[in-house]
Order: C-alpha cells, then structure tokens, then sequence
C-alpha cells in the first residue's frame, strides 16, 4: 500500500494538495476531525528546496513542494539514532561515554570520556541541544561500533517504508550518502513522537541533565527558536550543515488545538517559512 502511495505522490504536484492522499495515520482510526481545504489565500511562497505540511493525527497532507526529494538532512538524522534506542534501550540504562564520542564537532554538550550518564538524558541531549556526542555515544552504547549501528538505523528505515532515505552516521554530518524526503521524515518524526519522553522534551526551551553521580551537570538550550514565538511550538527538531543547509521539523497547534506537521529541508529561513506556512494551513484549512 505504501509504494503505491509513493507512487502516486511521485506523479503528483501537490502544491494543491490532494485531499485523498495521506500518510497512514498516527494512531487506529477513530472518530477524527479530517481537514478540509475551505479558504482561497495564494499559495504561501516557500523558498525551503523541499517541504511537507501533514495533519499530524490523520496524516492528510496539507501542503507539498518537492516532498519526495531526496535531499541532505543534518541533525533530523538524530530522530531515528533515538527511535533505535528508544526501541532497543531502556531509559535508564547507564552509558559509559566512549571517549570517540567525545571528539566530534560542532554542536556538542561537553561529555566526559568515560562519564557515566543514562541513555534518557542522552536522548534529552540530542532533542534540546542536538548534541552530537550524545548521539555517538548512544551508536557506541547500542552497537559497539558506528558501523553496526548504521546498518540498524537503515534496516529500520526500509522496514518503515522509507524508500528515500540512507544514512552513514547517526549524528547527520555531511556524508555523500546520507539523505532523506521530507515524505520519509514524516514517517519518522510521527513515529518517534509518539514516545513520552519525545513529546515532554521537545518543547523544553532549557534543561539540565546529569551524570548519574550528578558531579556532571550539563546546561542545554534548545536550538528551536521557534519556542519564543506567537505560536504554540511542541517540537521537534532542528539541523544545519554545510551540504544541507537550514532543516527543521516543527509541530504546531492551533488555538483549537489542532496539530501539524511541518518538515522543510535546505531552507534559507527555517524559522520564519515555518511560521509564514503554519499560518497559512490555519487560515485555510477546516477541521470536519
């Protein structure tokens, strides 16, 4: 059923969005309000070199450009090194940090070589900081080499239906063959929303997380700046590199408390498109 969506999708400029084409949707169906294209606003002029807006419970795509590129995508890499371990780790297991992963650059929390610290407040790490040595030393903890860990983060990317996805590491540092769709990471992002500690951390503007002798103590600020603006930001992720440019995925709720989905890769302005597209779905889409 999924590659005939893909397929579909592939034929499709949705720019107008196709109310019959939806990803699967997050949860067994129930009685849900479905969104309905009402008003007749211009299209939003998005500069981001793919986008996806989706209605986070039904899944129902509300706006699409390029959705099925596969492009480099930074740090939103790291949503599936923490759906690995969420799926394979418990919360409080104690990672001893490798020292390999204390090496790497640029954005980092400042682990210890050797620092005890449990794999939830790593997880905590990579989702307000984005912290790259978190992300390793979590790869480490699981797998024992990157290698290993890689092929896992691929299998569970095809096992998903990922089709347009690769990954080399688990941090998202430019490599010739790391990439994604903003189709793909919607999959991924509903997924690992889905876990408690996701959706209670993303939203966190600051945070404290500790070595488990708490001689450690790392202060972590998020990087969504989206946070300090009018709307009410839940999440989820950001990333930035060379080769990838501004990427970000940004959950938001109305005022009626309906939620999407926003995944925008290589965006001059990450923030303010994200911003200028949310409005835009709220001005002109119903929920019946």
């Amino acid at each position: 059923m999924l590659a005939t969506l893909i397929s579909l999708l592939a034929v499709n400029n949705l720019a107008t969005p196709n109310p019959e084409l939806s990803l699967p949707p997050l949860s067994p169906p129930t009685i849900a309000a479905h969104p309905v294209k009402t008003g007749l606003s211009l299209q939003p002029q998005i500069e981001a070199k793919a986008v996806l807006s989706i209605d986070l419970e039904t899944g129902a795509i509300l706006y699409g450009q390029n959705q099925n590129s596969p492009l480099p995508m930074a740090s939103l890499t790291k949503l599936m090194t923490v759906l690995i371990i969420l799926k394979e780790n418990g919360l409080d297991e104690t990672v001893i940090v490798d020292k390999r992963a204390t090496t790497v650059e640029p954005s980092k929390m400042y682990l210890l070589a050797n620092e005890k610290i449990s794999t939830g407040e790593l997880i905590k790490a990579i989702l307000i900081k984005s912290a790259n040595d978190a992300a390793l030393a979590l790869a480490y903890h699981n797998a024992g080499e990157l290698e290993g860990f890689v092929a896992k983060m691929n299998y569970e990317a095809t096992a998903m239906g990922m089709t347009q996805t690769h990954f080399q590491n688990p941090t998202g540092l430019d490599a010739p063959d790391q990439y994604s769709s903003p189709e793909d990471l919607a999959l991924l992002a509903r997924t690992v929303y889905k876990y408690p500690i996701v959706r209670q951390t993303a939203p966190m503007a600051e945070i404290t997380v500790s070595s488990t002798d708490q001689k450690q103590q790392h202060k972590l600020e998020n990087t969504n700046a989206l946070l300090d603006s009018y709307l009410k930001v839940l999440g989820l992720k950001t990333g930035t590199t060379d080769d990838a440019g501004q990427c970000l995925i940004t959950i938001v709720e109305s005022a009626e408390g309906r939620q999407i989905m926003n995944i925008m890769l290589n965006s001059p302005a990450r923030f303010q498109e994200s911003k200028i597209l949310s409005q835009w779905i709220f001005n002109n889409y119903s929920w019946i």
